[in-house]
């Protein structure tokens, strides 16, 4: 719970907590209209959206194929993309599990990455470097809130209203950095557009944009702050723009997320409503040109 003299400062944070606790008896349309305002300032407008945050929220209530509840399941996804790319682009999973105490440790490999298969984010994921050292305390927490985590009910992104909510456990990674850099290609029917990295995700957390043909974007995002460091060009970075156009066809927006490490890509996630449609992208100019690559369909899916 915030301190009472932040909802002081900020009353839109105490209507915002309202919201999320009590909304639930709210149909889709006017929850997302209600939060949309709390956060971006400004009325949605679903009649003729223009920007970017908009067509998100539009997508959220007419675009509801089937299909995106199995690609938003971080376990379903699998098969799905292995038929597209290959099976050598996926990370091996380790184990599957209804709850954290169905986890045998001890025949997990000294290294491995517990994720929820309904998670959102970095703080849903526990890195196990070395078993012998792992909290197990902490894993569980972290796992265990992570399970309840609802982002349906919050954010209404409808594919996750029924995911199952699982455990998995999957092979350990990492590239050059001694971490796993994330490649995230914003695509549009096929095409990616902007590509964004991100690195030092455990630390500082940093989010740097790029065109492609890697050049650096004036973009910044409420989720991460720029990286001062040249990052080079990764040698596969055209393989995973092509990885990225092949998983993105057939749909307005979804953002891929890939990871370049021994020479190989592997897929991480499909997301369709990056920060769930709340980042402007630093600025209305990158709201509407992202909103300008986004053709939504001419007709609903309900």
């Amino acid at each position: 719970m915030l301190p009472v003299y932040k909802y002081i400062r900020r009353p839109s944070l105490l209507l915002l907590s309202l919201l999320i606790k009590f909304g639930g008896t709210l149909s889709d349309k006017l929850y997302l209209q209600i939060l949309y305002y709390l956060k971006m300032g400004r009325l949605l407008n679903l009649k003729q959206p223009t920007r970017f945050t908009e067509k998100l929220q539009w997508i959220k209530l007419f675009y509801r194929l089937p299909i995106l509840t199995t690609l938003v399941d971080k376990e379903q996804v699998k098969p799905h993309v292995a038929k597209i790319i290959g099976e050598e682009h996926l990370i091996r999973t380790l184990g599957v599990w209804n709850s954290f105490k169905e986890i045998e440790f001890d025949k997990l490999p000294n290294k491995f990455v517990l994720k929820t298969t309904n998670g959102g984010g970095g703080t849903s994921v526990v890195i196990c470097r070395d078993k012998d050292h792992l909290d197990i305390d902490m894993a569980k927490r972290t796992i265990e809130r992570s399970l309840r985590q609802d982002i349906y009910k919050h954010f209404r992104e409808w594919p996750y209203k029924n995911v199952s909510h699982r455990i998995i456990c999957e092979e350990y990674k990492e590239d050059d950095s001694g971490e796993l850099r994330d490649y995230k290609f914003f695509c549009f029917n096929g095409v990616p557009k902007v590509m964004l990295l991100a690195s030092n995700r455990y630390t500082a957390h940093n989010f740097n944009y790029y065109d492609m043909d890697f050049n650096k974007l004036p973009i910044t995002s409420v989720a991460g702050s720029q990286s001062g460091e040249e990052l080079i060009r990764p040698d596969t970075f055209e393989e995973m723009k092509a990885i990225a156009s092949k998983l993105s066809k057939g749909f307005p927006h979804v953002r891929v997320d890939l990871y370049s490490c021994e020479g190989k890509v592997y897929f991480g996630e499909m997301t369709f409503f990056d920060s769930s449609g709340y980042d402007n992208m630093s600025s209305d100019e990158w709201d509407l040109k992202f909103g300008s690559w986004m053709v939504l369909p001419d007709h609903k899916i309900m």
